[in-house]
């Protein structure tokens, strides 16, 4: 039986986004489902509860793959609910820190543009689930409207900072040089997530 994995996009997107990362989860043996939500409309509370059900139905051992926002609720979720622990999360530039970009838009007076969710991208997740392997794959290409709201760090991927994608306890971090969306169709973002779903590291066996 194929292991199960939930995909879930970042905020401003739709499901449509993840097809290609799917497709190639699927190549590399990989059942998956794509978990779509209105982070604005709905705020962490509503988007949460579904991906609790879902989850519960689904059983054990169902891994999640976030992108930018979407790795934050997927923790949320499980920092939240411990039974849903067991299996592994991968994050692909999201903040888990808390997003600079984010308070640098509501400086602007575009914070309504976060919709209920503002809160948890301006503070990240505070600490990582315990008894969770959770690996992070940032972005180093530079290009992205984040910048333009807030000073990201030296090093970033247009939309989120370095630093904003580290806590304590993360299984393992890999840097691959494209920017914050591209690493949805990035064929090394597919690989390494596979790897590590897999293995627990990012690193080929």
């Amino acid at each position: 039986m194929s292991e199960r994995v939930i995909l879930l996009h970042g905020l401003f997107m739709r499901r449509p986004v993840l097809l290609s990362l799917a497709r190639r989860l699927r190549e590399a043996g990989f059942d998956t489902e794509l978990f779509g939500y209105s982070a604005q409309r709905h705020g962490p509370d509503g988007v949460l509860s579904r991906l609790r059900e879902r989850m519960q139905a689904l059983g054990a051992g169902t891994h999640l793959v976030g992108h930018s926002l979407g790795g934050v609720m997927a923790l949320e979720c499980l920092r939240r609910d411990p039974s849903l622990r067991g299996g592994r999360v991968v994050c692909l530039g999201s903040p888990i820190a808390g997003s600079a970009a984010s308070r640098g838009l509501a400086r602007a007076r575009f914070g309504f543009t976060l919709g209920r969710s503002r809160g948890l991208l301006h503070e990240g997740v505070g600490e990582l689930p315990p008894d969770v392997e959770v690996g992070m794959i940032a972005g180093s290409h530079a290009v992205g409207i984040g910048r333009v709201f807030s000073a990201l760090g030296e090093s970033h991927d247009g939309t989120v900072g370095m630093a904003e994608t580290r806590l304590p306890g993360l299984a393992d971090h890999l840097v691959i040089p494209v920017n914050h969306t591209a690493l949805l169709w990035s064929s090394g973002t597919a690989a390494a997530t596979a790897r590590f779903l897999k293995h627990g590291r990012f690193a080929e066996a």
